[in-house]
């Protein structure tokens, strides 16, 4: 069987900041998907998070285009990665107000026969809709995160610590990249969710899960997801990218 998908991205400043320092791409005709949450004052954050995404999205589109699969897809999604790196690098030695700006990335390429690659530094998200199940992925690069996985943080004091905002693993000068590769399959009536944080830190997951399983058009998805997030405090920029998988 083969599958072939919709998608629509969508990003908003949120109701507390004065700019947008998210970013997202779709290329629906080679299946390449992704998201970036930048940081760092003098608009750095918005620089890091397009120079990545732009970067990330042309590697994947080459790659794509020379018709690159499988593992080979999988060292272009690395060396993506370095490529990115090594742009904010030399962006930050061009001009020192940007010392110190980086980015997130939550990257997914699809093929025709469902194979689904993602790459994920950071703490922005994949979730899949399955069967009217949402379930998360990646894995976030934080401190909170790192606290529940070696036994020192429950779920329960998780949700909401003060510390969530605190990252382990980003794209920045600052350190080399570490990024997260992973091979997944999708099928027909999944539904795939990349969100930045101001998404989920400000709407829980059954909320989440209920807004994306929605029968609307997919634009009115992506804005509803947005709109929830608003209500709820706004607290930080929004984007979703939202992937429709269908049969053929």
């Amino acid at each position: 069987m083969t599958i072939s998908w919709k998608s629509v991205g969508a990003t908003n400043v949120g109701r507390r900041r004065r700019g947008n320092e998210d970013a997202y791409v779709t290329d629906p005709a080679r299946g390449i998907f992704l998201v970036a949450d930048g940081m760092g004052g003098h608009a750095a954050g918005e620089i890091a998070s397009e120079l990545v995404a732009t970067t990330v999205a042309r590697a994947l589109a080459e790659a794509y285009d020379a018709g690159a699969t499988g593992e080979a897809l999988v060292r272009v999604l690395r060396g993506a990665s370095h490529t990115a790196h090594d742009a904010i690098v030399n962006c930050c030695d061009d001009d020192e107000r940007y010392s110190g700006m980086g980015t997130t990335l939550t990257v997914c390429v699809v093929d025709h026969q469902g194979h689904c690659w993602i790459g994920h530094i950071g703490d922005s998200r994949l979730y899949r809709l399955r069967d009217g199940t949402l379930q998360q992925i990646t894995h976030d690069h934080t401190w909170v995160q790192r606290e529940v996985d070696e036994g020192r943080l429950s779920n329960d004091a998780a949700q909401g610590h003060s510390l969530s905002h605190i990252l382990t693993r980003v794209l920045s000068e600052d350190s080399d990249p570490d990024m997260d590769v992973l091979s997944d399959t999708v099928r027909p009536g999944d539904r795939l969710l990349l969100a930045t944080d101001g998404l989920y830190n400000m709407i829980d997951g059954p909320t989440i899960g209920t807004l994306l399983a929605s029968s609307e058009p997919l634009a009115k998805i992506a804005t509803s997801l947005i709109r929830a997030a608003n209500r709820a405090g706004g607290a930080d920029n929004i984007t979703v990218v939202i992937v429709n998988v269908e049969e053929g």
